[in-house]
């Protein structure tokens, strides 16, 4: 799932007229480099929820056949926040036993992860026995966000530590984690987070390449900038 529902108010006035997940940046909208990145990884039937503007993001993406995925389209009247708009999409991401994980990143997020790697945690949440209801990626903390959101121990994501790393937006959740929340409802995810990690319940693992949270006109420049150097440099080394 992407979850692209966002109202991106610290974008305006870019997003005055157009959506957060479709800025573009190096060419592309932020939300095709997820795409794209997702189906390199076999990541196929994605599920994007979308609230502000929303029938503009499925006119430029479609049922997604140009990016080797399929598309369905989850939307809201209201914003849901992020556990609530995962929650109203739940019919889309699981089975009828509400057995199969799921892999949730946010669009508005430029991330050089290969989500291949997320393959086999998927699979073992599938059969875990010990109720595992999450698993986060990690990185390091942004300029912006010094302070950190949790701490990885051992596998483990916890509320205290000694280094506290940044969310990335990055994670696989079980059906369970959303047990109790109304479709409709709007409801935080940090909350519940929060919940099953003091109970044990949630996994997860450290990144460190490239990943830019491009929550600001200014950050949106500076990974424009970065891209296109990218894109020229690969140009003139393959002259």
């Amino acid at each position: 799932m992407i979850l692209a529902a966002g109202r991106g108010e610290r974008m305006r006035p870019l997003t005055d007229a157009l959506p957060k997940p479709l800025l573009k940046a190096g060419g592309s909208a932020l939300i095709e480099y997820q795409l794209h990145n997702l189906a390199h990884a076999g990541f196929t039937d994605i599920v994007i929820n979308h609230a502000y503007l929303g029938e503009m993001i499925e006119n430029a993406l479609g049922c997604g056949e140009r990016y080797g995925v399929t598309i369905c389209y989850s939307p809201e009247k209201v914003v849901l926040e992020t556990a609530g708009g995962i929650a109203n999409a739940l019919p889309l991401l699981t089975d009828e036993s509400a057995s199969l994980p799921f892999l949730v990143v946010n669009a508005d997020i430029f991330c050089d992860m290969d989500y291949a790697v997320l393959l086999p945690v998927l699979h073992a949440m599938q059969t875990d026995t010990n109720r595992r209801l999450a698993h986060l990626v990690l990185i390091d903390n942004p300029p912006h966000h010094a302070g950190g959101d949790f701490a990885l121990q051992g596998g483990q994501v916890q509320l205290t530590g000694n280094s506290k790393l940044t969310f990335s937006g990055i994670g696989i959740y079980r059906a369970q984690f959303f047990n109790g929340i109304s479709p409709g409802l709007p409801v935080k995810l940090a909350p519940l987070l929060r919940q099953a990690m003091a109970e044990g319940k949630i996994s997860g693992e450290y990144f460190s390449g490239q990943w830019v949270d491009v929550g600001t006109p200014q950050r949106l420049e500076w990974l424009d900038k970065q891209l296109n150097y990218r894109a020229q440099s690969s140009l003139a080394r393959s002259n």
